[in-house]
This record gives structure tokens, C-alpha cells and sequence, in this order.
């Protein structure tokens, strides 16, 4: 049965306190972060790079799905074993994102919506056959003046809803991903009330779209206050505001959530989920996990620079950050684990 297949994926994927690894940036946005430290823009280095990170010693140990883009999934090694089958032998669950990018939302300033219904029910097919078992959507929130707007909000969440009653049909789990940017000069309390009307929003159109919880992971940013908020908050803060809001407006059926790391360091990350972990592990209907992109591998692309003597160092890297995670997970992560 169907049902029964997307909920033991979902299951698979968060095993034995494991996450999600992100490594679904677009071309522009991989050669951005290659320019940053010197390395060459270039199909062939983007294919080495990701080469690198799926072929980590004991990746499989602390994640349990990795989010590939359409270029990647097409990737090989350099024997000619495709990635897919490296991670699927590493017992990583291959998955796939399928949006088209947040584009301008017409009569809406400042505002964006995520594109790619058209044509999205023929390549979850081609995609499942490609060997992935879940997919990945990216919708994106703006807090400023005036701004969301509750038509940018109805139009994401609708969105995100037909795509995951599409991946369902099709045997992908969806993993919805409503992010809240944290760009901007908005404290805490903005971002809980915005972050609460989107998820209730999107848990309606999902409702609507007779999408079942139990077989789709939910992929929300953490409550925090702006990157330009002069008034930061501690770990334990963010702990509490963020449970909170996700108590009020996730319904129990939800598998799984996997926070996005939204710009967010590596290591503050890793101690916002651990501290809710800690703290609150025991009440929740839920798994609290990470699906991190940037909080896992900016250490690793920073080491390796595009040289093969670097590979063996920006893997322990990699590793090294995906186990702090993993112990996150369960609430055992502190700063005596940077130290090594």
C-alpha cells in the first residue's frame, strides 16, 4: 500500500536520530559559494564537490536522505558508478528537489513565489524510476514593511500543497519547506507570529489538497529574530519560542521535522537543536531533526577548495559536523565535541 511505503521512507530517513543533508543548490547558487573561495565555477569541479561529500567514510552513520538537485542526480563518479547508487549503498535515501525557484509574485513588491507545477507530475515519475524516494520544495517568507502579505502567504501554501499531493501520487515522501527568511531587522516575537500563521496556512492547504501527514516531513526555519536585530537572543530563547509555535500549529500526524539551517553558523545550529532536544525531546509528537545545507558543509567546501589533497580533510570536516548533529538529535551535543 502506498500510504504504508511513504510512512516507512519517512521512518528510514530519521532512524536512529539521522537527518537530511542539503545538497540541492542550484548551478548559480553552487558557483556563488565557489566563488567565495576561489574555486573554479565549472561543471566538472560542482561534480567533484558533490563526489566528495557522498563519498564520505560512515556519511550513512548520521544521514539518513540527502536532497540532490537534477544536475546530481545525473552525476557520476568518476568510475562511472552514479551517485544515486553510492548514497543508496551507503544506506542514504536519495531525494530530489523539484521546485523552479522562488520567482516575483505579480502585484506584490518585495514578495516571491516558488514555480514548477507545470510538468511536475511526469518528472516525480521520471525521478522515482532515477531510484529517489523523496522529494523537496522550497517556498519562501519575507518579513518587512507591510510585508507578508496574506496573498503571498495563500499562494506559497497552495503551492506547497499541490506539490506534495503530486509527490504522493507519484511514491515520493514531500518534504514541505515554508522558510521564513531570516533576513531583516525583525525581533523574535515578529518572526513566531509570521512563522505561526504561515505553518497554519500551509497545514490548511494540505488538508485541502488531501495530502496525508504521516507520509511527508516538514522542513520549517527556526523562530529567530533578524540578522539585523540588534537584540539577539540566547540558544535557550530560540529553544522555547520555536517549540512553542510548532506545538500550536504542526499536527501530531507529522513524522518528522527537519529544520533548514537558514544562514544560521554551524555550530549555533547544532546547539539551538540540541537545546530543543534537551528540553523538550520527551513531549513531542514529533522527531526534531535537521535538514541542513550550509551548517554542514560550508566547513568542508572551505577546506577543500577545489584541490584533491584537500578531499581527505574536508571529509572528516563533513563527518565531523554531521555527527554533531546527530548528537543534537538526541540532545547530547556540546561544545567539547568543536574541540576535536
Amino acid at each position: 500500500m502506498k500510504s504504508q511505503a511513504l510512512r516507512d521512507i519517512a521512518t528510514k530517513i530519521f532512524a536512529d536520530s539521522k537527518g537530511l543533508l542539503a545538497m540541492d543548490e542550484s548551478t548559480p547558487t553552487c558557483n556563488k559559494r565557489f566563488s567565495s573561495v576561489g574555486i573554479p565555477q565549472t561543471e566538472e569541479a560542482r561534480r567533484a564537490y558533490r563526489g566528495l561529500i557522498v563519498t564520505t567514510q560512515g556519511l550513512g552513520e548520521c544521514i539518513g536522505g540527502a536532497i540532490l538537485y537534477d544536475e546530481t542526480i545525473r552525476q557520476h563518479k568518476k568510475d562511472g558508478t552514479p551517485f544515486v547508487k553510492v548514497l543508496t549503498e551507503a544506506g542514504i535515501v536519495p531525494g530530489i528537489k523539484v521546485d523552479r525557484g522562488a520567482k516575483d509574485l505579480a502585484g506584490h513588491p518585495g514578495e516571491k513565489v516558488t514555480e514548477g507545477l507545470d510538468g511536475l507530475r511526469d518528472r516525480l515519475a521520471e525521478y522515482f524510476q532515477m531510484g529517489t524516494r523523496f522529494a523537496k520544495w522550497r517556498a519562501v517568507i519575507a518579513i518587512g514593511d507591510g510585508l507578508p502579505s496574506w496573498g503571498s502567504i495563500e499562494a506559497n501554501a497552495h503551492a506547497l500543497a499541490r506539490y506534495a499531493a503530486l509527490c504522493q501520487e507519484a511514491g515520493l515522501v514531500p518534504v514541505v519547506e515554508p522558510e521564513v527568511l531570516v533576513d531583516g531587522e525583525h525581533t523574535l516575537e515578529q518572526c513566531y507570529d509570521v512563522t505561526d500563521e504561515v505553518l497554519r496556512t500551509v497545514f490548511s492547504e494540505l488538508f485541502a489538497q488531501r495530502v496525508m501527514l504521516d507520509g511527508m516531513i516538514l522542513k520549517p526555519n527556526m523562530v529567530l529574530p533578524g540578522l539585523s536585530c540588534p537584540n539577539q537572543k540566547a540558544v535557550e530563547e530560540v529553544a522555547d519560542a520555536t517549540v512553542k509555535c510548532l506545538l500550536r500549529a504542526v499536527p501530531a500526524a507529522v513524522p518528522a521535522i527537519a529544520f533548514l539551517s537558514g544562514g544560521q553558523t554551524p555550530e549555533l545550529a547544532s546547539a539551538r537543536l540540541n537545546e530543543m532536544n534537551v528540553r523538550f525531546k520527551s513531549q513531542l509528537p514529533w522527531a526534531l531533526a535537521f535538514s541542513f545545507a550550509r551548517a554542514i558543509q560550508q566547513p568542508a567546501l572551505e577546506l577543500w577548495k577545489g584541490r584533491d589533497e584537500n578531499v581527505l580533510a574536508a571529509q572528516q570536516a563533513l563527518y565531523h559536523r554531521a555527527r554533531c548533529n546527530q548528537a543534537a538529535r538526541r540532545g547530547e551535543y556540546s561544545q567539547e565535541m568543536e574541540k576535536g
